[in-house]
């Protein structure tokens, strides 16, 4: 315990630096008051410092001085900056959960840590101070492609409204009977149960040219600009599971309609029928409503089957749709 502490330290002080500032002293050498410092902390996902305590960092002083810069520039201003601050930390927080959690379990089951238990802490130090660089290159890098992406879209959507309007094909897919399955794995199997399946629809979808919204356990959320690559996703997802007999069968659901974003994330009527949609797939199938269906018509890759009318809690009836492929035995 006294082991990883101390790595613990090292880490810290490696990341971030030699604690300097109590957080009075922060927001009075940037020149924000001191509520609007506090704000943007805990927007960032950290608990509360008591007064007077030394821990802020001059990595620490160097963000809340370009956060203070951003609101000088009148393009944003501090409850934008609150707004940004919180989409950042709950990304990255899941990101570096993430990535940790994953170093550390190769590094064991690949004996890089060492027999030694007394080394291990500083076998682990060593070899974050080597990887952390470029981690933090790639994080960047990322970054900056995906917001190159993203500014095609939300330019124009945002131009003339002041909330953002997306028109997307959205789309659910979740694994059929997960709940019972879970029952019958130990944790660990599970788990990596999950990581394939998180990991097959993440590439899925960034290759037909989609975008992953989030993952919820058993569940993936995913747009589509066309509703025809929506399509593609869809039936893709279903085929490849298939073919992967040590996962549980898929079940898809797409609607297609204007879409609010925010923060990363999408809301609205057409998320929502989406998602209510994915409840009435059998499995092995994709389901679409009736607005995707109008929006493939005559495209002749897919065939489109007519389901029962359905009541759809805060819908009404709907008229869902199956989605194949032409030609599909």
């Amino acid at each position: 315990m006294n082991e990883n502490r101390s790595t613990g330290a090292r880490l810290d002080r490696l990341l971030l630096g030699e604690a300097r500032y109590t957080r009075e002293e922060l927001a009075e050498l940037v020149g924000l008051p001191h509520d609007q410092a506090r704000a943007l902390w805990r927007a960032l996902g950290f608990a509360d410092v008591p007064d007077g305590v030394r821990m802020f960092t001059d990595l620490d002083l160097e963000a809340l001085r370009r956060v203070r810069v951003l609101i000088d520039s009148g393009h944003i201003d501090p409850r934008l900056a609150v707004r940004i601050s919180r989409a950042l930390g709950y990304t990255t927080a899941r990101l570096a959960i993430w990535q940790g959690t994953a170093l550390v379990e190769h590094l064991a089951e690949t004996g890089q840590l060492g027999e030694d238990a007394e080394r291990r802490g500083e076998r682990a130090y060593e070899i974050a101070a080597e990887l952390i660089p470029e981690l933090e290159w790639l994080l960047i890098y990322a970054w900056r492609r995906h917001f190159a992406a993203a500014a095609t879209r939300f330019v124009p959507a945002a131009a003339d409204e002041e909330v953002a309007l997306f028109t997307l094909a959205v789309g659910f897919a979740d694994l059929v009977d997960y709940t019972e399955l879970s029952r019958q794995l130990n944790e660990r199997e599970l788990a990596e149960l999950v990581d394939v399946f998180e990991e097959h629809a993440a590439d899925t979808i960034a290759g037909a040219g989609g975008r992953l919204i989030k993952t919820i356990g058993d569940e993936v959320l995913f747009v589509a600009d066309e509703p025809d690559t929506a399509a593609e996703i869809g039936l893709r997802l279903v085929e490849e599971l298939d073919a992967l007999h040590n996962l549980p069968k898929l079940r898809v659901g797409i609607a297609y309609g204007s879409v609010i974003g925010r923060q990363g994330d999408v809301y609205g009527t057409t998320v929502n029928l989406a998602s209510r949609l994915t409840t009435l797939a059998p499995a092995s199938t994709v389901v679409i409503d009736p607005a995707m269906a109008e929006a493939l018509a005559g495209d002749e890759r897919y065939e489109l089957i007519p389901m029962p009318q359905r009541s759809v809690h805060g819908f009404g009836l709907v008229e869902p749709l199956r989605l194949r492929r032409q030609h599909a035995g």
